[in-house]
């Protein structure tokens, strides 16, 4: 009985029409989600473009040194597209974007030149390890790191420390914090 409904569904064409109109609303609808990708892309595109051809891009470059200084500077571009801006900033990291700038941040394996030419180690007025921008007092302190339990050092430590330790390069930054770690009041990892 089933077999002759089937027969006659098909001499009929009954039998095809279903498939075909599955398939048919299958096949607009993958196309319709192909349009509106391209449109998506091309809307997307044409708004880096905007922002690109309008004028000028202000782009904010963020240096972070090891010491904890941060330098920035300011660059205006003037990109032909964003991928060129892209290419010239390939090794920074993109931190926020609007229509009218950019920030990159690198983090720069070294201590800050500022520290370079005028760092010093020392110790603030509650026994913190800090670095500091010229001899140690506690307004010109740059970076803190730890406190130190002043009885457990040896005089000259201390006494160095409360004079200041200049600092000159990377190496000998690291060297300065591992010295001192030991005399931490704080677990320190």
């Amino acid at each position: 009985m089933v077999k002759i409904v089937i027969e006659r569904m098909v001499e009929e064409g009954k039998f095809l029409k279903k498939p075909i109109g599955i398939l048919s609303i299958f096949f607009s609808f993958i196309i319709g989600i192909f349009i509106f990708q391209s449109f998506a892309k091309a809307e997307n595109h044409n708004e880096y473009n905007t922002l690109s051809i309008n004028g000028q891009l202000t782009v904010i470059l963020q240096l972070f040194y090891l010491d904890g200084e941060v330098e920035e500077e300011i660059v205006i571009e003037k990109p032909a597209n964003l991928a060129s801006l892209w290419d010239e900033y390939e090794h920074w990291t993109l931190v926020d974007m609007n229509e009218e700038q950019v920030v990159f941040k690198k983090e720069i394996d070294d201590i800050s030149p500022m520290l370079k030419a005028n760092g010093y180690f020392g110790l603030t007025e509650d026994q913190t390890l800090s670095v500091f921008y010229g001899k140690p007092n506690n307004s010109n302190i740059i970076q803190s790191f730890y406190q130190i339990d002043i009885e457990k050092m040896e005089t000259r430590l201390l006494k160095q420390l409360k004079e200041g330790i200049p600092v000159r390069d990377k190496n000998q930054f690291k060297q300065i914090l591992k010295a001192f770690k030991p005399y931490s009041t704080t677990d320190i990892k």
